[in-house]
């Protein structure tokens, strides 16, 4: 089984699947308990599927929109966005030629990105009226895209690095007007981009100027038992339904349907936790939470908690449990 964003013009429609290889069944359960197979649908041009993707960014990939077709020193990327949560820039490429390589296109666009930042700054104000500064915006978390009905196995087999700024997201289209967003999941490789970037000058640069963030990142300076800590409020908060990790440059996000429920900063000797609500929202009946609505802080949320032990852990995980509902009902 496998984890699924479905965007559907029906209020009601119960179905069931599963993939096998590279097909993927879809049925509608009837009112007689039978099963009724959807059959799969071909986008007819590669500009239906961006103009789907285009009208649903948020939606599906939590991102604002900034233009399309961005024309610039004679690249042309398909979509570029911007990524709220992490203030970064993100590219969107479509694909329908399953020869092309991945890695190449998507560090060329990267590349286009860092070399012209004033160029992405100016586009983003003039589509979004809004007066974003280069120092507002984290270049370290840029990313590339791409979106295809379907990636051959080089393509998939191309992105096994653990520290790629790169994803690769297939589109499935079924007759009844439903759509399915499915992430290509990396191999568990411990092998770094940066082993092969000295083949090419331009992924090297590149690499110099991006970073892609892991939980060790965060937690390389944390004694053990902070570690040891760290795991169990994790496993415990990865228990609540769809939750998926985040890290970024600041802190180790917990998001659910792209909105981020909480974070969390391994510190040496403690654990930082912020819980995304704004105050007055949250019901802390034993007042450990800090309020930090007027003070600079790293997570998102106005309220912050350093943790050193699990004594309060089922306290704190009804407090996170309290959030995910707010945000996710």
């Amino acid at each position: 089984m496998f984890t699924e964003y479905i965007i559907t013009k029906y209020n009601v429609v119960q179905c069931f699947n599963y993939v096998k290889g590279e097909i993927m069944f879809l049925f509608k359960k009837a009112n007689n308990n039978k099963l009724e197979e959807i059959k799969g649908k071909h986008f007819k041009r590669e500009k239906d599927l961006q103009k789907v993707c285009e009208k649903n960014l948020e939606q599906i990939f939590g991102l604002d929109f900034v233009k399309s077709e961005f024309a610039l020193h004679n690249l042309r990327p398909d979509t570029v966005a911007f990524n709220p949560r992490s203030k970064s820039f993100v590219i969107i490429e479509y694909k329908k030629d399953k020869s092309s390589t991945v890695i190449d296109q998507g560090y060329a666009y990267l590349a286009l990105m860092l070399n012209n930042k004033a160029d992405f700054i100016l586009e983003y104000n003039e589509n979004k009226n809004q007066n974003l500064k280069r120092t507002d915006v984290d270049w370290s978390q840029s990313k590339v895209i791409f979106v295809s009905s379907s990636f051959n196995i080089h393509q998939k087999q191309a992105i096994n690095f653990k520290d790629l700024p790169i994803e690769l997201w297939e589109i499935k289209q079924f007759a009844n007007d439903t759509l399915c967003f499915l992430p290509v999941e990396a191999a568990d490789s411990k092998e770094s981009i940066k082993t092969i970037s000295k083949k090419s000058k331009e992924i090297e640069k590149v690499n110099k100027e991006i970073k892609v963030y892991t939980e060790d990142d965060h937690l390389k300076q944390s004694r053990e038992d902070i570690k040891e800590l760290y795991e169990t409020f994790k496993q415990a908060i990865l228990r609540f339904s769809e939750m998926s990790i985040n890290p970024t440059k600041l802190y180790i996000g917990f998001v659910a349907d792209k909105r981020t429920i909480c974070d969390i900063r391994p510190q040496k000797n403690a654990l930082k936790l912020w819980i995304n609500l704004k105050k007055g929202e949250l019901k802390d009946s034993k007042k450990i939470m800090r309020d930090v609505s007027n003070t600079g802080h790293w997570g998102n949320g106005d309220y912050e908690l350093r943790i050193t032990g699990d004594e309060d852990l089922e306290y704190i995980l009804s407090l996170i449990r309290y959030a995910y509902v707010h945000h996710t009902l």
